[in-house]
């Protein structure tokens, strides 16, 4: 903890975690030392990774299947805790990504809120890589407007400057700050 000893001290409270066993391991004593801090599941979720990541996140931003949200249902009812989520959009229909499709989107967010009781705060996506992300940020500003959703998980340390122009609200730039992951 101590890359990001300098971060809390200066009254950073949003720290994102790309895998849940890492994430337990580093955070669940400094969550239970500093009651405000805010924790961010930006990496792919798993559904047997699921019961540990509702006692210790306040954040999911890739919820991107039906079994997932199912999964995520019960475990906030087992654990008595609501967790706000984002939708993962596969904004370049890439074969190799997870998300839903733009097309889906209108009917999985409907099943997510009123036949789950999920707390979809906003979309998440990662733009493919070789293409201007301007574009897709675009389209995911849209996408967010049209479900009357306030927040946008979007940016990354590549193209974070990109992502602000078109109001994300949510900024995955740990590269930037922390350098290569080992």
């Amino acid at each position: 903890m101590i890359d990001i000893d300098p971060l809390i001290k200066h009254g950073h409270i949003h720290f994102g975690e790309n895998k849940v066993q890492e994430a337990v391991e580093k955070w669940s004593n400094v969550k239970n030392e500093i009651k405000n801090i805010k924790l961010h599941m930006v990496g792919k979720l798993q559904t047997n990774k699921v019961k540990y990541v509702i006692p210790l996140f306040d954040y999911i931003h890739s919820l991107d299947n039906l079994k997932l949200a199912e999964k995520i249902s019960k475990e906030q009812i087992k654990k008595n805790k609501i967790i706000n989520l984002f939708i993962q959009i596969n904004i370049g229909n890439e074969k190799q990504k997870s998300g839903i499709l733009i097309e889906e989107l209108d009917s999985f967010y409907k099943k997510c809120t009123e036949d789950l009781g999920l707390k979809i705060i906003g979309l998440m996506c990662l733009p493919p890589n070789e293409e201007k992300s301007s574009f897709y940020f675009d389209k995911m500003k849209q996408l967010t407007e049209k479900l009357c959703l306030k927040e946008i998980s979007m940016g990354m340390s590549s193209d974070y400057l990109d992502a602000i122009n078109f109001q994300t609200t949510y900024l995955r730039i740990g590269t930037k700050i922390f350098g290569d992951r080992n």
